[in-house]
């Protein structure tokens, strides 16, 4: 088929292509910088330069590219987020999440493309009551921290659009991501031991590896049914376990512990929430109605074995 992935530029683009370009498709890849150009298309992929916030922009381009999919995983983030104002920091990525899906979707339907599939997150955007497994039907989190608010709300725009307002949408959750050029400033800060044990630390994270998270995006655009599915591995865990887990895999010392009220005044209720109350996501769906399978199951095995690229460095994308 014929694959246009919007906002290829990045961590998940540079494992994604490479992956399409191996099942068989035809990829064309966007960016909004040409520097990037040269990346993208030794990655297999027809290079263009797109501004996902311009809707004439994004018309033209999938007017050339002629897709059968539309892959969207723009974003405007790069490296550890300011926590205390989170929703500055992403405003960007909102905007992307939100007119950006609106640009994708309508330049599709005009030209009769058979799916549509965007990223979406899950973690942080879950409701922070119940049980510490949540599934795609669990609710988002109707009260969120304040700095947080319009975050979670772009999330919620993006699912809407993508599934409610299409008949062929995919909105794929992904957890929060490790490996090459996906935690190679994550690994730095525990190595600095910059991220301590807050509180109790029972905020229940579900990672996922760079390329797993690629693998689920290729096998949303060849089948699976229209909806929501989280895409995480086998094992969601609380901040105590895989902290200090990822911290003896670098060959750091033990991150410090700090109090709750430390921490808000450095980090925020945002940082807060996500050290001691968010809830893990369950990956169920996913296997069952995508055929789809973690490579690494577990975030034990792969923070050992899967944070570097094939040579052992730790990388960062282009």
């Amino acid at each position: 088929m014929r694959v246009f992935v919007a906002g290829a530029g990045g961590a998940i683009g540079h494992r994604l292509l490479p992956q399409l370009v191996a099942h068989g498709h035809e990829v064309t890849a966007t960016t909004r910088n040409v520097d990037k150009m040269a990346d993208l298309c030794a990655l297999g992929a027809e290079p263009l330069v797109m501004d996902g916030l311009d809707a004439g922009s994004v018309g033209e381009a999938i007017a050339r590219a002629e897709p059968d999919v539309v892959v969207h995983q723009m974003t405007a983030l790069a490296g550890i987020q300011d926590l205390k104002h989170f929703d500055d920091t992403f405003a960007v990525t909102n905007q992307l999440r939100t007119k950006g899906t609106d640009h994708l979707l309508a330049a599709g339907d005009a030209l009769g493309v058979r799916r549509f599939i965007a990223a979406s997150y899950t973690g942080w955007p879950s409701a922070r009551t119940g049980g510490p497994i949540q599934t795609e039907d669990d609710p988002f989190d109707e009260h969120p921290p304040a700095a947080q608010t319009s975050s979670v709300a772009a999330i919620r725009y993006l699912e809407q659009a993508t599934v409610e307002g299409s008949p062929h949408g995919i909105a794929l959750r992904y957890g929060s991501f490790y490996g090459p050029g996906a935690s190679d400033e994550l690994v730095q800060a525990v190595r600095a031991r910059k991220i301590p044990l807050v509180g109790e630390a029972g905020g229940i994270w579900s990672w996922i590896h760079i390329d797993d998270a690629a693998s689920a995006a290729v096998a949303a655009v060849e089948g699976g049914a229209p909806g929501v599915y989280n895409i995480v591995d086998d094992d969601p865990a609380p901040v105590s376990e895989w902290l200090p887990a990822l911290a003896e895999s670098i060959g750091a010392k033990p991150p410090r512990r700090v109090p709750v009220w430390l921490a808000r005044l450095a980090v925020g209720e945002v940082g807060v929430s996500m050290m001691t109350q968010i809830r893990g996501s369950s990956n169920a769906k996913a296997k069952r109605e995508l055929g789809w399978q973690p490579r690494w199951s577990s975030w034990r095995d792969g923070f050992r074995h899967g944070l570097a690229d094939e040579a052992g460095r730790l990388t960062t994308a282009a």
